[in-house]
């Protein structure tokens, strides 16, 4: 995930189709600044969405099970619905933003996550639900893409890091929102409420991105110049702006002589896989059982339903908490240190998880305090290394031609695993119980954090063009 640039650290390198400033550029005005926050922030609603829309479910899903009368299996394709609709949204976001726009797909994705959360909140039934949720997956996996383009391509290099890194911020302000909402409207038929207060930021993103100016890059992709350079006179001298013109121009020239199976020579491998393995390895450590079950786990571990969505609100907080402090250190500490060192701590996390049902009875930890204490544990681990990493990783491991076609296998990876894991939860604990679940899923980040020691390359600091270079076959 992106990352902030720090005070006496190394600016982050720039993102596919991005400048950097000439040097001696002034530094932007209050005025360019605020417009650029301004609209980061309006952008980065739509992480909040992906946020808020993923997690809620974990707490609607306590009243929502009884209501409808859904078995293990009907809930865990509720849960999975909507990362089927996210597969499908981010395969086919990059056809629609290059078609549309930036500012056209985040139009269009406010208002899908709109009514998502209109017919989710009236489903009459649980079938209504699905397709509800598949319309919000759609609008998660365009934005996946679409926000942290749009913010890299009208932010200037020196804040592009911390601009960039609003959105994964904001994802895990909505996962927290998601759960304080869940507590909120704890009753039999507050999970309505739950699933329609989504519509509340879909329309405030909907009516900021109306005031939005299209992406400079995109516009100069359709032969607008003129626009594009308006576009970036609003935070940028008249010199920066025509330098920054012409370094993209440059760039789209370079793209559009590759293809993906450029990706497939022997000097791209090392490459795609290094950053299909971070992807994966995010995923398969169960970090999304964790966010979409939890209050179900912790209610089946012995906690009342008011209580065990307590508990994850807790879980949320820190997962938030620490994301921003990762934010902070990721350009200071480098790369490499925080991603084995909290993923180590993770595999140790689902170790200590799984023995807390092993020494258990029933299906039961030994300890409802210390389940809740080896999750915060888990994801206060997660959040600083693979939380992170999976987006950072992806930015800045391929060369600037073919960033953008090669970041979408991680992507991809993501997603699919992400459903995957959704769709077996529950069906996992039933078969080899609690303990091997939490062990596949450590056994898992053991596989990844093996092969990252050996491939990973420190980033921090470093040129894409020499980090591209380390990593050709």
């Amino acid at each position: 995930m992106s990352q902030p640039a720090t005070t006496g650290a190394p600016a982050p390198a720039p993102a596919a189709g991005t400048a950097t400033r000439p040097p001696g550029s002034p530094p932007l005005t209050s005025g360019a600044r605020r417009s650029l926050l301004g609209a980061s922030a309006v952008a980065a609603l739509g992480g909040f969405l992906f946020g808020y829309d993923t997690g809620i479910i974990s707490s609607a899903l306590l009243f929502i099970a009884p209501e409808f009368g859904l078995s293990d299996g009907m809930q865990q394709v509720t849960v999975a619905s909507l990362l089927l609709g996210a597969i499908v949204g981010v395969l086919g976001a990059g056809a629609v933003t290059d078609a549309a726009g930036r500012r056209r797909t985040l139009l269009v994705g406010a208002a899908v996550f709109a009514v998502g959360a209109v017919v989710s909140a009236v489903a009459p039934g649980v079938e209504v639900l699905i397709v509800a949720r598949v319309l919000l997956g759609l609008a998660i996996g365009t934005a996946s893409l679409t926000v942290p383009a749009y913010i890299a391509e009208i932010a200037p290099a020196e804040s592009r890091g911390r601009l960039v890194s609003l959105n994964q911020l904001m994802i895990t302000v909505g996962i927290f929102v998601s759960y304080l909402v869940g507590y909120l409207f704890d009753d039999g038929e507050g999970w309505r409420w739950m699933l329609g207060l989504g519509l509340l930021p879909a329309l405030a993103m909907f009516l900021g991105v109306l005031r939005l100016a299209e992406s400079p890059r995109w516009l100069l992709g359709r032969g607008r110049r003129e626009e594009a350079r308006a576009a970036l006179l609003r935070t940028r001298t008249p010199e920066a702006a025509d330098a920054e013109l012409a370094e993209i121009e440059a760039l789209s020239a370079a793209e559009t002589r590759t293809s993906y199976r450029d990706l497939l020579r022997p000097a791209m491998r090392p490459a795609v896989l290094l950053g299909v393995v971070v992807a994966a390895t995010n995923q398969l450590v169960g970090v999304n059982a964790v966010i979409y079950y939890a209050p179900t786990m912790l209610k089946q571990a012995g906690f009342g339903s008011s209580a065990a969505i307590l508990s994850s609100l807790g879980i949320g907080l820190v997962n938030m908490c620490l994301t921003f402090v990762a934010l902070l250190l990721v350009d200071r500490v480098g790369r490499r240190p925080l991603l084995l060192g909290g993923t180590s701590v993770v595999i140790l996390a689902l170790v200590f998880l799984g023995a807390l049902y092993l020494m258990g009875d029933d299906g039961r930890p030994v300890s409802g305090g210390l389940l809740v204490a080896g999750l915060c544990l888990y994801i206060a681990a997660f959040a600083p290394s693979l939380g992170l990493a999976i987006w950072l990783i992806n930015s800045e491991i391929f060369p600037t031609a073919v960033r953008g076609k090669a970041s979408s296998f991680g992507n991809v990876t993501h997603w699919g695993l992400d459903f995957a894991i959704s769709l077996t939860v529950l069906t996992t604990i039933n078969a080899l119980t609690p303990t091997g679940l939490f062990w596949i899923y450590g056994l898992f980040g053991l596989l990844g954090v093996v092969y990252l020691h050996r491939r990973l390359p420190e980033t921090k600091g470093r040129s894409l063009e020499d980090i591209s270079a380390s990593l050709r076959g």
